[in-house]
């Protein structure tokens, strides 16, 4: 389950947050999850728990955003979001996770037609922001 080592990630960056500023107390982690990421939001939320059993910050202190999948064309510059794609089932969106560049088979450009594109947003999991007790 990729969503154990992912929350193992996030605490362990968190850790290192808390000891790169003296200790200081975490009030609240933003976490931005890729739409493309594809993850079990339960299973996730689940190993965080787990992982912070033995630390001094809790569960409560961390809230999730979902970044959309986005993308912007090379040759008219159009840019959409995967939402905009109809069509797009199940097997073509789990092989878009396991390889992006798999995106250039499946989708194309709204605007143009053309295969060429970039994923400018949708993909990863990152702590957006870690506030602390007395950060300015």
């Amino acid at each position: 389950m990729h969503e154990w080592a992912l929350a193992e990630a996030v605490v362990s960056s968190v850790d290192r947050i808390i000891q790169e500023h003296e200790g200081r107390r975490v009030l609240e982690v933003q976490v931005r999850v890729g739409e493309l990421q594809r993850i079990e939001m339960d299973v996730f939320r689940q190993g965080l728990s787990i992982h912070l059993e033995e630390r001094p910050y809790g569960f409560e202190v961390f809230h999730f955003e979902t970044d959309k999948a986005s993308f912007r064309c090379n040759r008219c510059a159009r840019e959409w979001l995967l939402e905009d794609v109809p069509d797009l089932g199940e097997d073509e969106l789990e092989a878009i996770h396991f390889l992006p560049e798999a995106a250039h088979v499946y989708l194309r450009c709204p605007e143009c037609g053309s295969p060429d594109f970039q994923l400018t947003a949708g993909r990863g999991v990152r702590i957006a922001s870690v506030d602390l007790e007395g950060s300015a």
